[in-house]
């Protein structure tokens, strides 16, 4: 056997250093969250040419479905000792703060939409629509259930940061009080938010007020639901005793999340209800 030969068949040799990083063993979420996701669009769309809620309905559900698999996958590996190093807890807070840095973008276009609208009407909206909000469209009151939702938002944002400043303190009836109170505040704004649109006096299409108004706080109104499940997960997690004052990015990154909710649902306010109202409200 020559020397070459004798070595291709020895055992690659262990560098012996110890990595800090840990990589993800394959999940099928990703892809199936994605496709879930592109459905749910896709039902929004037919739902509001076709008036069809079947393909809408099919996307919500793979949502849950996928953030329910995903989650438990996840906190599995949060439970498996040395996983989730110091390097990639560091990570995994770089990853949060991209992910809401992309959804601040996702609503700046948004705003952008309402903006180059209400600011240039005779430039874009045709010369129907010569003033803004358009002829006709009789926006919401500002300080009627808007303005509640504005303090029920900015109330659940104190008793977030009540139940993380329990965590840190090791006051565990504190961190439960808190996030149950979130979570029943995040149901209310939805409720409310769900009462608002029931008595709409204008309809998604149209024109392009319905339009921008329905699609701005309509994923609003989502990013709420999927925070308000976000702290519910973290509020089983913490009544059975799952975070610690030194580990507990989950409920950190649910924290992020929902001061995010909270300060797109200000900008709604102040810009789309308040600045843009009509001169004759709905009431």
């Amino acid at each position: 056997m020559s020397p070459d030969t004798h070595a291709a068949a020895l055992p690659a040799a262990s560098s012996g250093l110890k990595q800090p990083y840990h990589l993800v063993d394959p999940s099928p979420w990703p892809i199936i969250g994605a496709l879930a996701g592109g459905l749910t669009v896709l039902g929004i769309v037919f739902e509001a040419h076709y008036h069809s809620w079947l393909l809408l309905i099919l996307g919500l559900l793979g949502v849950l479905g996928v953030m329910f698999f995903w989650w438990r996958d996840v906190l599995k590996e949060s439970h498996t000792p040395g996983l989730h190093s110091p390097v990639v807890r560091l990570g995994l807070r770089y990853g949060m703060m991209f992910f809401i840095t992309s959804e601040v973008m996702f609503f700046v276009a948004f705003f952008w939409a309402f903006f180059n609208f209400a600011l240039f009407p005779e430039h874009v909206a045709g010369a129907k629509e010569m003033i803004w909000p358009p002829e006709g469209i009789h926006t919401f009151a500002p300080f009627h259930i808007p303005f509640l939702n504005t303090m029920i938002l900015l109330l659940s944002g104190t008793t977030v940061t009540w139940a993380h400043h329990s965590l840190i303190e090791n006051d565990r009836k504190g961190l439960v009080t808190g996030l149950l109170l979130t979570v029943l505040l995040g149901l209310s704004f939805t409720g409310f938010q769900a009462l608002e649109y029931s008595h709409a006096p204008f309809h998604f299409g149209g024109t392009i007020y319905p339009s921008v108004f329905f699609l701005a706080t309509g994923f609003h109104g989502f990013h709420v639901i999927v925070g308000t499940l976000f702290l519910i997960v973290c509020f089983l997690r913490a009544s059975s005793g799952e975070f610690t004052p030194e580990r507990h990015f989950g409920f950190e990154a649910a924290a992020w999340y929902w001061h995010f909710v909270d300060v797109v649902w200000l900008f709604l306010f102040v810009c789309i209800y308040w600045w843009g109202a009509s001169p004759v409200s709905a009431g």
